[in-house]
């Protein structure tokens, strides 16, 4: 039975007449009546009494109208959702991320994504580096929040945010009087630094950056998480370098300055599985590339995020 037969009858059914019937439908009147007939013979039952004068629905006919509105009704629905699937406006998307991102781009992300695509259900996953992409390999996820490179040849990524380190200091710390402060004032103070662990980018990054002003940096405490660095920075452990972005925390006891130099680059970017064209991918990315944009123009005008002093 074809959908076309269905919308007929109902035409004709709605109308109870041939001609108007056929107009509505922008076909002839022969070619409609020869379909009716087709239809009424593929289910054995009459479904109009036809007279030179009037068109009636039978019995029979009055209850498959009804049951032909629905099945239109439920067709319509599936090429809707098929479209809106195709536009990624339907479907499901989990997200992997790092802690790090929690408290910047990823609330910002899935804002924007779910205002505009309020029909897609998101599955959200914390993970660390190594398993990122463990879990883009396995399909576990389909997107990633994560810190490059991205090394795999399964997985495709692109830096979508580039941000400085900034020096995050204790409240009351005698630097926190600069407006920026020379790397070299850095040398004798203990240090919260990131550990040197397989996936873990920051460590080396400022390292680099403490030896290039002349000095290794003091080690006083390791920590993963950035949020775990300035917490144990609030305590007053030591200072630390972290991302710019990592003052939206908002973390008492801690002060931020912009350093004197030029930092390093802490980079986000998104991942995905390289062969994965399902639309509410591309859909997310389109939102990840459009905020990250805002943010990195945000960051173009205030670099440290500090009040100046």
């Amino acid at each position: 039975m074809e959908l076309r037969a269905l919308r007929y009858f109902v035409t004709v059914a709605e109308e109870l007449h041939f001609g108007r019937a056929a107009k509505r439908l922008s076909m002839t009147q022969p070619p409609l009546s020869q379909a009716i007939s087709g239809l009424e013979r593929e289910l054995g039952v009459r479904l109009l009494e036809r007279t030179r004068r009037k068109v009636a629905l039978t019995h029979s006919g009055a209850a498959f109208l009804g049951e032909a509105r629905a099945t239109l009704a439920r067709a319509a629905q599936a090429v809707q959702a098929a479209q809106r699937a195709e536009r990624g406006e339907l479907g499901r998307l989990a997200v992997g991320y790092i802690a790090a991102t929690a408290f910047t781009l990823l609330p910002l992300v899935l804002r924007d994504f779910s205002r505009s695509f309020p029909d897609v259900k998101l599955e959200l996953r914390e993970f660390t580096l190594p398993q990122q992409f463990e879990a883009l390999r396995r399909s576990e996820i389909h997107v990633a929040l994560l810190r490059p490179p991205v090394a795999d040849a399964e997985l495709a990524s692109e830096t979508i945010v580039e941000e400085p380190f900034v020096l995050a200091l204790p409240a009351r710390h005698p630097l926190a009087a600069l407006r920026r402060v020379p790397a070299r004032r850095l040398a004798p103070e203990p240090f919260v630094m990131f550990p040197r662990q397989p996936g873990l980018v920051f460590h080396g990054l400022v390292m680099d950056f403490c030896l290039r002003a002349g000095f290794a940096p003091r080690v006083a405490q390791e920590a993963n998480q950035t949020h775990t660095v300035v917490g144990l920075v609030s305590a007053g452990i030591g200072v630390a370098l972290v991302p710019a972005s990592t003052q939206r925390i908002g973390l008492a006891g801690v002060v931020y300055r912009p350093l004197r130099e030029k930092t390093p680059s802490s980079r986000t970017a998104v991942a995905w599985r390289r062969l994965d064209t399902a639309p509410v991918v591309k859909a997310f990315l389109g939102v990840a590339r459009r905020v990250a944009k805002q943010v990195n123009s945000v960051a173009a005008i205030h670099p440290s995020g500090t009040k100046r002093t």
